[in-house]
This record gives C-alpha cells, sequence and structure tokens, in this order.
C-alpha cells in the first residue's frame, strides 16, 4: 500500500485492519494486493480500512471521493497534495 494512502485522514488511516479493495481482515504476513488500476491511482477505494465497512464512492472526471459513515471522507485531490 502507498506510503500516502496509509497517511490519509479518516478512512484510510493507520492502522489498516482491513483491506480497502475486499473488505477483508487483513494478515499482517500477507499484506493486500493493490489492483494495477489503484496503483494507477485510477481506482477508488471501496471499503473502510478501519472498520473493513463498504464505503460510498463518488467517481468524478477529476478523481473521486469515498465516504465511511463511521470514519469520515476521503478525496483524491486531497492525496495528490500529500
Amino acid at each position: 500500500m502507498s506510503e500516502a494512502m496509509t497517511s490519509v485522514p479518516g478512512p484510510l488511516t493507520e492502522p489498516l485492519r482491513y483491506g480497502v479493495y475486499t473488505g477483508i481482515e487483513l494478515d499482517l504476513e500477507a499484506p493486500e494486493t493493490v489492483p494495477a488500476a489503484a496503483r494507477l491511482g485510477l481506482e477508488p477505494p471501496r471499503y473502510c480500512g478501519r472498520c473493513g465497512r463498504r464505503m460510498v464512492v463518488q467517481v468524478r472526471p477529476d478523481g473521486w471521493e469515498a465516504r465511511c459513515s463511521r470514519h469520515g471522507v476521503i478525496d483524491s485531490t486531497e492525496l495528490g497534495e500529500r
């Protein structure tokens, strides 16, 4: 997982307990496989990394926004600034 994604406030904040693309609890010895589209910044996270809940995702022409009902909102435009 990229350093930028682990330092974002809200659903992707450390410690990540769940895979943000699968929602499955992470095994520390076998980290989540990040899809190629996500590595390119094209695929938004679908699950909260802190609680594993499905997030509401809005894809826009300039990026995406993902919202966890418990942990807040992350926006791809904010990731580029970090």
